[in-house]
């Protein structure tokens, strides 16, 4: 189930030439995964408040393919991909309209948020990504 958020690059993303800071990048990822679970009706800081549970990221393997520049409007895409007992791979693209300007692939872990020990992904998450629990 595929989620794309749009966002803007602002001056403060950007280097003194206006073309976004690389670690920036990783910035819009996370925004766009935080929007994804907020619309899978999850937020994060009911799941470590109610649950326990946080999502760290564990792995992130991204290709720079373009630069993205000030004022720029961007879609950020969230497709999660291979779910384990607790983890969770996650291909996202930063696109310019037709143009891809990053790919990435992330792994995420599920944790005890007090220890940030290994568990379980609940299983009300897994289906509502559209993940076998």
């Amino acid at each position: 189930m595929a989620y794309t958020w749009p966002a803007r690059v602002y001056w403060e993303d950007t280097d003194a030439g206006g073309v976004v800071y690389y670690a920036n990048y990783l910035k819009f990822l996370e925004r766009a995964r935080s929007e994804w679970l907020r619309r899978l009706g999850f937020e994060q800081d009911a799941l470590r408040e109610r649950q326990g549970i946080a999502f760290v990221v564990r792995r992130v393997e991204i290709d720079y393919l373009s630069p993205a520049r000030f004022n720029d409007a961007l879609d950020i895409s969230v497709e999660p991909g291979a779910a384990r007992r607790a983890s969770l791979e996650i291909a996202q693209t930063i696109r310019r309209g037709p143009t891809r300007l990053a790919e990435a692939q992330v792994k995420l872990a599920c944790v005890e948020a007090a220890t940030f020990k290994p568990v379980r992904i609940p299983a009300s998450i897994l289906l509502a990504a559209g993940l076998a629990p």
